[in-house]
């Protein structure tokens, strides 16, 4: 599962990049561009079924990991000990699963149009992504749901990123902080950044 995450871990950054290219005033061409050719290079297409394993392995192993811990224990502690994990760790499987909706949502929204599962709006060409977002963070209850679940990702990632490296055994007390450090500004980079182009949408465009 750790492995599995860390990959997704990379698979954010180059998405982020590409996505942060809606920002740029030119009527959606250099997005457009980015687009074409993450969709149409044959070695990106391998790694697109990659991308799905490496999704499918991480919420089956997630949820494998929680079961096993609650059947460990099935009598929870009657007093909660002072040195207690955080909050990001204790709901690590609950931010899972609404990250795990908002995929289900994204994939509906662009990936099943593109491939032709779903009906593009009316006007609008299926591997039109950049009037795709467009049309949907006009609508700002809409927007609002993907920023809230943005944030959820931004709650996951945090815990995340960090519990990965402990668990391939990369947790010595002479660099654990430095890894907590880079967990929390990857996320809130992350989160920060896809929490950018919906705002942009509703409010700047």
């Amino acid at each position: 599962m750790a492995l599995a995450g860390l990959f997704l871990v990379v698979f954010l950054l180059v998405h982020l990049g590409i996505n942060l290219m809606l920002l740029v005033d030119d009527g959606g061409h250099s997005f457009s561009v980015a687009a074409n050719f993450m969709a149409t290079n044959p070695v990106i297409r391998i790694m697109e079924v990659v991308l799905f394993g490496g999704f499918l392995l991480h919420m089956v192993f997630g949820v494998l990991v929680s079961i096993r811990n609650r059947f460990s224990r099935p009598v929870r502690y009657q007093h909660r000990s002072a040195t207690e994990t955080s909050p990001f760790s204790r709901y690590m499987f609950h931010s899972g699963i609404i990250v795990f909706i908002f995929l289900v949502l994204h994939f509906i929204d662009f990936y099943c149009i593109k491939i032709g599962l779903v009906a593009p709006p009316e006007g609008i060409d299926r591997h039109d992504f950049y009037h795709r977002t467009i049309v949907l963070f006009s609508d700002k209850g809409y927007a609002g749901i993907y920023l809230a679940c943005f944030l959820f990702l931004g709650i996951h990632l945090n815990h995340a990123f960090q519990a990965a490296f402990q668990t391939i055994g990369l947790n010595h007390n002479k660099y654990v902080e430095t890894i907590k450090t880079a967990s929390t500004l990857y996320a809130i980079v992350v989160a920060g950044g896809f929490m950018v182009i919906p705002v942009w949408f509703m409010f700047f465009r």
